[in-house]
Formats: C-alpha cells, structure tokens, sequence
C-alpha cells in the first residue's frame, strides 16, 4: 500500500476508531476496524519464546495446546555466545514462531544494560558493556523482522532495575546516557530496522519514559530516524495529555477496563472539554495511527501477503542447541579435569536441586509453555546412555519463598499483580502477618537441606565423579523484584564447601541469568562452569561440554564481581535508591569501572576458557579514509589454535586514548569476532573500526566528537588479559 493510500485511509477513520487503534482491546491486541480491513494489531512477550495466550480480559491461561512453543536461551545466555550469527537465527527462530501463532509484534529483545548484577531482569539482557549489546540486537531484529513480525526492543530506557520500577526517577548524566545506555537501542534502530520500541516503566530526569518528550519525540524520531511504532510498558502510561503529546502511539495495560486507558475515553473527553487544542490533538492522534498503519503495511498486514509461520523444526532444534553450546562459559579448569572421560566414570554423582529443575515456566513475563525442556540431569543421563551410572542427590532444598510471581493472587496471575500490588521491590523480610509462616518454612528448609547435605557427601565417596549443578531459579532472577545480595540461596555455599572437602575434583556448574558470589569456594574449586537459562536444549549442552562433546567457547557479557559491594552502581552510584536514584558511577559501569579504579573481579568481562590453546599476535593498524573523508581503522592480527582439538575464541579489541581531554574508561571494547580454527591452524584476522570507536560525548557542544591524538589498540583475550598492543596517530 502506498503512502498516499495510507493518508486516505485515515481521513476514512473515525475519531473513534482510531483512538481503539492506540490503546488496548485486550491485554495483548488493539481494536481493529472491520469496515475499512484494518485487522487487530496482535502481540506477545517473547523474551525467550513466545508467552502462552490469555483470555483477552482475564490474566487466566486459555489452556489449549497450541501455545507450547520452543524455549529459547534467555538473551544473558546469547550475548554469552559473542556470536553475530546465532543472534540472527534466535531472532529469526522466535519471529517465525510469533507468526505460527498469529502475532504481530513480539515483545523483544530486551537490551537494558546491565548496571548492577542484583537487577531481577538481568537474565532478559545482553550485558554491561554497549558495544556487545548493539552487535547482538541488530542481527537478532533482523532474524526476527523477517518473519513479518515487529521486534519490541525494551525498555527504553535506563530500566536497570525492578525496584520501585514504576515511579524510580534515575538522575544520570547526558554523557553516561548517550555513551553508555542508549548506543543499543540507536543500533536497534538505525541499522537493525527495529519497528517497534518499548518504552520503560521508570522516569527519566522527572518524568516518565512512556511519554518522555525528549526520548520519544526528539532522540528516537527526530535524532534516529524512527518511523515505527512506540508501545508503552504494561501499565507504564500515566497521564493522558503527555501520552498525547510526548510521542507514544500505543498504550497497553494490565487491567480489563480497556476504554479507562489514558488514551482511550479520557483522551476522547480531554479533546471534548478543550483541554488540550483540538488541532494538535487531531494531528497527534493522525500521527499515531499513521505510525501503526505504516508498521501494519510493511508487515504485509494490510494486503494478506503475510508470510508463512512454523513450528520448531530440525533446524531450529540445532540452533537451539548451538546457542546453548556457545553460551556456556568455562571459568575453571585446573589440573585439566574436564573433559570427563565417560569411558573412566562408571558411577557419577549428580548433585543439585537445579540439575532436575525446569526454568521455561518462571520469571515473570519471560515465562512460557515450553514444547520440552532438558534438564541437566536429563543430559547427562541421555548422552551417557546407560553405560554410566548415574546417581542424584538434590544436596540442597529449594522451595519457593518470597517469589512475588509464584505466589497467584485473585487475579491468577503475577503479571497484574507486580503492578497493582507491588511496583517493584527489593528482596527483604515478610511482612509482619507472614513473618510466622516464613520462620516455619525456614526451619523447615534447614532441616531438610542438613538431610541432603549428608545425603550428598555420603554418596561422593562412592563415585568416580561428581558435578554439582547449582545457581539461581527464577524466584531470584524475576521480574519486579531485585536481589538484596550476590549470594547463593539455600545454604548452597556450604554444601559447595563441603563437598570439595570430601572431593576436590567436584565440578562445579551454575545455572544462572547473573552473577552470584562465589568467594566462600571459589579458590577451591578445580573446575567451574556457567551455563545460565539455556533454554530447552540447555542440558543437552551441558552435558557435552562436561564430556568434551563440544568444546566450550562461550565468554562473559558482564563482569562477575567477587561481591555486589564492589559494583560501580552501589560504590559511586545508588542502588536501589529511594524514589530517586543517581547514577553516580556515570560512564564507569562494568568493566570500565574494574579496569579504570583497578578493582579486582571474580572473572572479568570477555573470560572464558577452552579445552584448546590459543595464541593471538602481531596485531598491526592502518588508518583509513572513506569516500566521505571520514576515518577508520584497519586492524589485522594472526591468531593459531596451539591446542590439540578444534575450538573457537572471542578476539577482542579495546581503544585506549594515550592523553584524554575528558576522562574516560582506561579501555573500551571497539571490535569483536568469534573465530573457529582446527588443531593446529593459523588465520590472519582483518577488522574494522569505524570513527565512532573514537568517540565520546560532548556535553558542550551535544554531540559525539573524536579528538586528534594517539590512541592504544590492545588485542584481548578478556578485559584483563592484553595480549598485544599498537598505537595510531588519529587526526581529526
């Protein structure tokens, strides 16, 4: 359809019906008009599968079967595989099954950067650093967009954390916004094509980012180019005539009074009793519906040309299963004690309550109705078919305490719940009338995981090996609440501790979407392996890499700390806050902070071992100029697998200006590529650094500006280990 049918289309509309066309007629679909073929806009969450279906004014399970869909790694997992490639074919695996089921938009990916490792969302991420996040969240819009559906991206912006969520009002500086927490949502736009964004529940500088005039209208519209759709966050509207004004076109909520909506019946009655001009409002109205119109028509809503969904298929299986691989990050492996040799373990003891856990149905609106989920114990089991025995003992107790979306309410679900009941919370004591239940359920937990500790270390001395699969569970990693600490639940700390006493050969494996303290074994521990929500071939995964199936090649999207006291948010900055909080740290979030202040971490940012070696040399840079006479850098380096298997590594290249005019981070990634080498190759590896790797903001001028100078180009394995380093002379 073109442009000019289009703006025939809304001179045929109504006043009402395009007002039914901007808010919610259900709690996931607008009001279609049937007299002029313009269907319901349609869509769901789909942080890592898309949400089963709900009645269109109940947060009640419709309980068919069509909504089981595939599981997919949660988005942690995916920046954990550092892989462009798999990004995309996530994206494009979730965007064909949204079509499958008949949505429009699909509520993701989530890109919020990770300020702090206590954020109940980070598992819905892509990181801390924005480099990572906007190589990542282009390929993945792409894969997604394909399938005629709209990526979300979310939540725009500065969403970092649950606390207080709906009201907290986030003071941070324009260089720290612009340098650190927008770059992923700009990528989103300008390059990956993203037709739809989500605003964020929080405010931003006094108000809120649903109907924030300078994020929507002026950087997202005018700045970036936009012409999609904005969504507001489920309940995330809060005043009719700055919905009107300040650049949203579609609200969506959590209760069923659909024409109660601020831009429903009192935007109508607002426009009615002159409270705002009847001209401006018109346009705005036009303007929105327009925005959806053109969104409708290039997702071939408007001709019937859409094309064809599906199901998970052999494909999409291995993609699956891939990204699973690649997402799982070896930390530890002294003494070489992984790969085990299945052929040498005839007994081995599996111990950890999250090795027989299912996670696709937790963390609020990231839940789904999985097709299958393979646990840990599952996978091992399957690959080791029978030839091996395999012993389980949980060692620790989990039940679900204080999970604000476990816990079903009147409305049967958590979602309306977490807003009318709660705007977001820090983990802490129960409330006084529960403080009872609580104690009793704590005594009872204690009980029982003093049981299955001794369980556990009785069964250690009678195996050939042990794994540990541990972590956290979605009653931590949730939606609408933090975490108050680092630590491990369920007193895993000590039964960790023990079992090294009894075996020091323990694997030691986590499942978890953020980092937890691992100080009180860390040391002790020979192996280590992080292996998130990997989605529903997560334990296929795990197993492989244990059994050297598949050689680990996964890297960290954010620094592991040794303790939340060492996060930049709470050291220089204010986490959670009160209705106010500052980003004090300003640019130093992450790895810029460690590296800058020189405080030591866990594992650093970009860590991640092999069962293989590998060398990185010879990195060597050449300035060069375009045809628009804007400069960059070539940057070329050989690398050689040294090992005696196949595998794949993560170079990284990091820009460090030699004599800053503003401070800045000691490094900043600029440049990344997962490289695959058999035993024993040699590849030259060639790169590009556009301008902008030179970048910073100036405040002064509102621009981004690079200054002449030398800069360092190191080659990293991680943000700790430099390799090589050269210098360029860049002059602007």
């Amino acid at each position: 359809m073109t442009k000019e049918k289009i703006e025939k289309l809304i001179t045929q509309l109504t006043l009402q019906e395009k007002v039914d066309m901007i808010h919610g007629n259900g709690f996931f679909t607008t009001k279609g008009v049937e007299r002029l073929g313009i269907p319901p806009f349609k869509t769901s969450d789909g942080p890592r599968g898309v949400r089963k279906d709900f009645e269109n004014d109940a947060w009640k399970d419709i309980g068919l079967s069509y909504d089981y869909t595939s599981y997919l790694p949660c988005n942690s997992a995916l920046a954990a595989t550092w892989n462009r490639a798999l990004a995309y074919s996530a994206g494009k695996l979730l965007g064909k099954e949204a079509r499958g089921r008949g949505k429009d938009m699909i509520l993701a990916p989530g890109i919020n950067i990770m300020r702090t490792p206590l954020c109940g969302r980070s598992f819905e991420y892509m990181g801390e650093d924005p480099y990572l996040v906007s190589e990542m969240v282009v390929p993945f819009v792409q894969g997604v967009e394909e399938n005629d559906v709209s990526a979300c991206v979310k939540h725009f912006a500065v969403n970092n954390q649950e606390t207080k969520r709906l009201d907290v009002d986030v003071e941070v500086s324009e260089r720290a916004l612009r340098e650190i927490y927008l770059p992923g949502f700009e990528a989103a736009v300008r390059r990956g094509k993203a037709k739809g964004i989500m605003g964020a529940y929080n405010k931003l500088r006094g108000a809120h980012c649903c109907h924030h005039d300078e994020l929507l209208n002026k950087i997202l519209r005018e700045e970036w180019g936009f012409e999609g759709i904005t969504v507001s966050d489920w309940g995330g509207v809060h005043d009719t005539k700055e919905a009107l004004l300040n650049g949203l076109d579609m609200e969506m909520s959590v209760n069923s009074d659909f024409d109660a909506y601020y831009m429903a019946d009192p935007l109508i009655k607002m426009i009615e009793d002159g409270e705002v001009d009847k001209k401006t409002a018109y346009a705005k109205i036009d303007e929105k519906v327009r925005h959806i119109l053109n969104v409708m028509n290039k997702l071939h809503m408007l001709d019937g040309e859409r094309c064809a969904g599906g199901y998970n298929d052999y494909n999409d299986k291995a993609v699956l299963r891939q990204t699973a691989r690649e997402s799982i990050v070896l930390l530890k492996n002294d003494r070489n004690i992984l790969p085990l040799d299945r052929k040498k373990v005839k007994r081995l003891l599996v111990v950890g309550e999250n090795a027989n856990r299912q996670h696709a149905s937790g963390g609020g609106s990231a839940e789904i109705k999985a097709l299958y989920e393979i646990t840990p114990l599952m996978g091992i089991q399957m690959l080791l078919g029978g030839n091996t025995e395999v012993v389980y003992k949980p060692g620790y107790f989990n039940e679900d305490i204080g999970n604000i979306w476990a816990n079903i309410g009147a409305s049967e679900n958590g979602q309306a719940d977490s807003l009318n009941q709660d705007s977001g919370r820090t983990q802490a004591s129960p409330e006084p009338e529960t403080q009872a239940a609580s104690e009793e359920k704590i005594k009872h937990q204690k009980e029982m995981n003093e049981k299955y500790l001794q369980e556990a270390l009785e069964a250690a001395g009678n195996a050939d090996a042990v794994v540990f699969v541990g972590g956290l569970t979605h009653n931590y990693d949730t939606e609408g609440q933090d975490r108050a600490d680092m630590k491990l639940p369920y007193e895993q700390d000590r039964l960790i501790s023990e079992l090294l006493k009894v075996r020091p050969d323990t694997i030691v494996t986590l499942v978890a979407g953020s980092p937890v303290d691992m100080s009180a074994w860390r040391d002790d521990a020979y192996a280590l392996v992080y292996s998130w929500y990997a989605g529903m071939e997560g334990g296929v995964a795990l197993a492989e890499v244990l059994f050297g199936e598949f050689n680990p090649s996964g890297r960290l999207p954010e620094t592991f700390p040794i303790s939340e006291k060492d996060c930049p948010a709470v050291t220089l900055g204010e986490f959670p806050g009160g209705d106010k909080v500052n980003y004090g740290e300003d640019i130093f979030v992450g790895y810029r902070y460690y590296d800058t202040y020189d405080i030591a971490a866990a594992f650093p940012f970009g860590y991640g071992l092999s069962y293989t070696d590998f060398v990185m040399t010879g990195i060597r840079a050449e300035v060069i100029e375009d045809t628009e006479q804007s400069k960059g850098v070539k940057v070329s380096f050989d690398i050689s697998n040294i090992g005696g298997r196949a595998g794949a590594t993560v170079a990284q290249i990091y820009v460090a200006d030699k004599c800053p005019k503003v401070k800045k981070a000691a490094k900043e990634l600029k440049a990344f590529e997962k490289i695959y080498l058999e035993a024993g190759e040699t590849r030259e590896v060639t790169l590009m650094l556009e301008r902008e790797a030179f970048t910073y903001y100036d405040e002064a001028e509102h621009c981004f500006k690079v200054d002449a100078g030398s800069y360092m180009l190191l080659l990293a394995k991680n943000a700790e280990e430099i390799v090589d380093i050269t210098e360029i002379e860049f002059a602007v």
